[in-house]
């Protein structure tokens, strides 16, 4: 695998120079938060789950066995996944193609916990993470930031909610039925928690935010203070 960062010509050197993680499971608003805390802080920002997904999108295209732990591998070792690092628009290119809406389909998100629990996937992605880290100036959300990519970041946050809360917060950005919603979220808690590689936990060190009753302003405010006081 190739990745690439694509930022506009002559940016401005970020006025945070730091790293922020931004670990949790899906619906507590890791994605929603992480984009409004990088435009506070004049900050790059990096969705790596994004990339694990561009990569189901291409296993998927290829017609893999998703039980084909070898085969999932060399198609993420032979694309080139592009992803930009603004914070409003993020766009992701697989081989030159944009696979931005894909990415988030209902077939993708069903198989991309298959796909990132081989070793060999997380393995590129996580050294693709690394670099595009780099000197920092960034937040990055995903499972395994503050655990696994990046331990030394700071703040280190986790981000949490009730699972009704989150299941009515996703039914609400896909429509789907919320009781379904739930199953689903909690099928990929199960496997994002047992998988071998890097499994999501709660990174030491991290600090745990429970947003169930609070409103986005209010997240990103909490962040904004933890990382500017760091």
């Amino acid at each position: 695998m190739s990745a690439d960062i694509n930022q506009q010509a002559g940016d401005s050197v970020p006025a945070f120079t730091g790293v922020v993680a931004l670990d949790g499971p899906s619906g507590t608003g890791k994605s929603t938060v992480a984009r409004r805390l990088a435009l506070e802080l004049g900050a790059r920002y990096l969705d790596t789950g994004a990339m694990y997904r561009a990569v189901t999108a291409a296993v998927l295209t290829a017609g893999v066995d998703l039980s084909d732990a070898g085969a999932i591998a060399e198609v993420a070792g032979r694309i080139t996944l592009e992803i930009t690092t603004e914070p409003e628009p993020a766009v992701v290119r697989v081989d030159g193609s944009d696979v931005t809406d894909r990415i988030r389909s209902a077939e993708v998100t069903a198989a991309v916990s298959a796909v990132s629990a081989v070793p060999a996937v997380r393995e590129l992605l996580v050294a693709e993470q690394r670099r595009l880290i780099g000197a920092g100036g960034i937040v990055v959300e995903g499972r395994d930031i503050g655990s696994v990519v990046w331990p030394t970041a700071e703040p280190k946050v986790y981000l949490t909610a009730s699972e009704v809360v989150r299941a009515r917060r996703r039914a609400g950005e896909t429509g789907g039925d919320v009781a379904a919603v739930a199953e689903a979220i909690a099928r990929r808690d199960r496997l994002d928690s047992t998988r071998v590689a890097s499994p999501a936990v709660r990174p030491d060190g991290s600090v745990e935010l429970d947003t169930s009753d609070l409103t986005i302003d209010q997240v990103v405010k909490t962040l904004v203070d933890m990382a500017l006081n760091r």
